[in-house]
């Protein structure tokens, strides 16, 4: 297998991956920042780091499944908006809502939109959804 068609085939699985992954991704980040009591699990970890690594994930797949087209910027807006959501729910359920957080969760999505980027670039890979025109 030529390095083209094993880069095409890695990309293929990636957002096949992405797809699947996505909502359970949003409904297990949403229940960990719920959760009155976190798993015990997480007690060792800067919870920046956390906050960081998850948002990362959440746009890193969403750019994978939406290519580098216009739709992308709402997407990546949406992933920013479910953490501010996730922060002021935090408050309003008794658990504590930092500013910190939502800052972590901002730079991770735009992080992990940065290095989807260059991978789809890097790859020469287009969209996985949408179709018609680009934009």
């Amino acid at each position: 297998m030529d390095r083209r068609a094993l880069m095409i085939s890695l990309m293929r699985l990636l957002r096949f991956l992405a797809v699947w992954l996505f909502w359970p991704g949003v409904a297990l980040i949403a229940w960990g920042e719920l959760t009155p009591n976190p798993p015990a699990l997480t007690q060792h970890i800067w919870d920046k780091a956390e906050h960081f690594t998850a948002y990362f994930g959440l746009a890193v797949m969403a750019t994978l499944v939406v290519g580098l087209r216009r739709a992308l910027a709402w997407a990546i807006l949406g992933v920013i908006a479910l953490g501010g959501a996730l922060e002021i729910l935090q408050g309003l359920l008794g658990r504590d809502a930092q500013l910190g957080d939502f800052i972590a969760n901002t730079i991770g999505a735009l992080a992990g939109l940065a290095m989807a980027a260059l991978f789809i670039r890097v790859t020469g890979g287009s969209r996985l959804v949408g179709g018609g025109r680009r934009h």
